[in-house]
């Protein structure tokens, strides 16, 4: 359990903070402490605080924006599957819900910044929490302008009869939320960075702020505007995690230097992760849903270990002219019955392919053979898992077809998917009894910016004005140390030269995907790219098996979805709001 004070704080105060805020615009109701007298002592400061970042435990603001991974929704998924459905309106509750959350958020933060110049407060106090709230702002307003390219902005407290503001352009709101980054930046009370078991471990700092604003001017295209905050933030303190790549994914690890801006959490009900509960399988500890699960296409895009492009026919020639149902026979285990033999034969799996033995230790080499990342972000066929049934730990192994096995041999790791076969997500579930309690409240924190982010940004940022050979080392901080072989611009010959901008850039593209899965950033990434469509849209993908057996279509409905739609009902409720193009109810 961790020492931190700031997480106690919230979790004995966020009961009161919640009856008082409920609008923060209430006066001095007789059962809880009111606006009107909330800022009134230091500790009650503090409190008030705290429920700015008490916003960051919403869904759609922080805790779980890993939702937004376009890689890792792709199974029966949860909210923003809807986006890739085809059937999205602006009635749907991903719209209402991420625009209710991050706007809580904002009303919290005006209260906070116009009550703390006048609140019992050292100068010094006042700077930094002053700086706090307005990052915390900037942050909100950063989500929203990432989707809906342009919200109403509101700096200062009001009424609910007031909130009724017509939209800013998105380069308005932008200007905003640099202003408040750029006070953070010259506030001198607010620290560069926090150190390890520092009790004020999870709030705002000059680290954080230098990287926000580097993300903004990256949307605004303001390149040596981005590349000079960015490098800034190196200066702070953040440092790239050296060890097992995996391990940086660990609860010793969830403060390391490389994370700068992460949402606390502890293994207390409504206070921990629930990755695990939607990530892990039926042999995770409780006995999880994955119902979120890696697609293939993000699976298939990992190089080879020599940094030359995956193709299954290296490996498996002929595989991509088969049907995925002829391909079936390359997934399956080693010694399979007549039965089984008759029934995927009847099913269409070119049973003339299959290996009594060794069609494991064929598929598995596949998986073997690639960026190391691969292997630590993903569950692959024919690999383990230490997982735990009760508090007891066992070790699985990912077979096809699943016989069973849960306290017994053959330890065959069951899914919440049976029926089908899935690549799982190893990232973010714990493993064995003994790293989390219970599978819905995981005690890791749940980064949002950390440094690997900062330096592929460095590096997209100085590669848009130019390619230059530091792009090269930036990348390759970020690939060796996880295991993964350096790209060069000397040998023309291997498969790792790069030796121009456009080249770099997808280089830089594909980096972000594989370093940054599942902790909600690639899909912002290709809408503020513009290839979305183009990367995730294309005929036959969409919710597929291992071998490519389409499950569910991905649907694109016009290039709109690219600004989401405003919720409905502020539309309906605030005849100063106007939709974005495109949509309809």
């Amino acid at each position: 359990m961790k020492n931190n004070k700031f997480i106690l704080i919230l979790f004995l105060g966020i009961s009161l903070l919640t009856a008082c805020q409920k609008d923060l615009l209430d006066t001095a109701p007789y059962d809880s402490i009111g606006s009107s007298n909330m800022w009134n002592t230091e500790s009650l400061v503090d409190l008030g605080v705290t429920g700015v970042y008490n916003t960051l435990r919403q869904d759609y603001v922080g805790l779980n924006r890993w939702y937004f991974d376009q890689d890792g929704f792709t199974g029966q998924g949860r909210g923003v599957t809807t986006l890739t459905s085809g059937n999205i309106t602006s009635s749907d509750g991903l719209f209402s819900n991420y625009w209710k959350q991050n706007y809580e958020g904002i009303h919290r933060a005006n209260a906070a910044i116009s009550k703390i110049p006048d609140a019992p407060l050292t100068p010094e106090k006042k700077g930094r929490l002053l700086a706090e709230c307005k990052f915390l702002r900037a942050w909100f307003y950063y989500n929203l302008n990432q989707v809906f390219k342009g919200v109403p902005l509101y700096l200062n407290p009001v009424s609910l009869n007031e909130a009724n503001k017509g939209r800013e352009t998105e380069a308005k709101i932008w200007e905003a939320i640099i202003a408040d980054l750029t006070d953070c930046i010259n506030e001198p009370n607010l620290p560069n960075m926090y150190a390890k078991s520092n009790a004020n471990i999870g709030r705002a700092t000059k680290a954080a702020a230098y990287a926000l604003r580097g993300k903004v001017y990256m949307y605004t295209k303001e390149y040596a505007k981005a590349e000079a905050d960015l490098r800034t933030v190196g200066t702070l303190g953040p440092q790239l995690y050296q060890g097992e790549y995996k391990q940086l994914f660990k609860l010793a690890n969830e403060q390391h230097p490389e994370m700068i801006f992460s949402v606390q959490n502890i293994g207390l009900t409504g206070l921990g992760s629930v990755t695990q509960f939607y990530c892990g399988s039926r042999v995770s500890f409780g006995s999880c849903w994955n119902v979120y699960l890696p697609s293939t296409d993000f699976v298939e895009s990992f190089e080879k270990k020599d940094g030359s492009p995956f193709n299954w026919n290296d490996y498996l020639p002929g595989y991509t002219s088969m049907t995925p149902t002829q391909r079936i026979v390359f997934f399956l285990r080693d010694g399979l019955t007549s039965t089984e033999i008759t029934n995927f034969t009847k099913l269409g799996a070119d049973m003339t392919k299959y290996l009594p033995i060794g069609n494991e230790e064929r598929i598995r080499k596949v998986y073997e053979d690639r960026d190391p990342r691969l292997t630590s972000l993903v569950i692959t066929p024919y690999s383990t898992y230490l997982g735990a049934i009760g508090t007891n730990p066992y070790t699985y192994t990912l077979r096809w077809p699943y016989r069973g096995g849960d306290t017994a041999a053959p330890f065959d790791l069951r899914t919440d998917s049976n029926s089908m076969f899935f690549y799982l997500w190893r990232k973010w579930v714990y493993e064995g009894a003994s790293e989390t309690t219970a599978r819905d409240f995981g005690p890791i924190d749940q980064p949002l910016i950390r440094y690997a982010d900062v330096v592929l940004l460095l590096a997209e940022a100085i590669n848009e004005q130019g390619f230059k050979d530091e792009t090269i080392a930036l990348v390759n901080s970020v690939r060796t140390r996880a295991g993964a072989v350096a790209i060069q611009n000397t040998d023309p010959s291997k498969p790792t030269y790069v030796n121009d901008q456009t080249t770099m850039r997808e280089r830089i593209r594909n980096e972000r995907r594989w370093e940054l899965a599942l902790e909600g950033i690639n899909l912002f990434d290709e809408m503020r790219w513009g290839t979305w469509k183009d990367k995730k849209f294309y005929t036959g993908n969409g919710v597929k098996q291992i071998w490519g057996g389409l499950v569910g279509p991905f649907a694109w409905r016009g290039d709109y979805l690219y600004n989401w739609a405003l919720p409905q009902t502020e539309v309906e409720m605030n005849k100063n709001l106007t939709q974005n193009a495109g949509w309809v109810n």
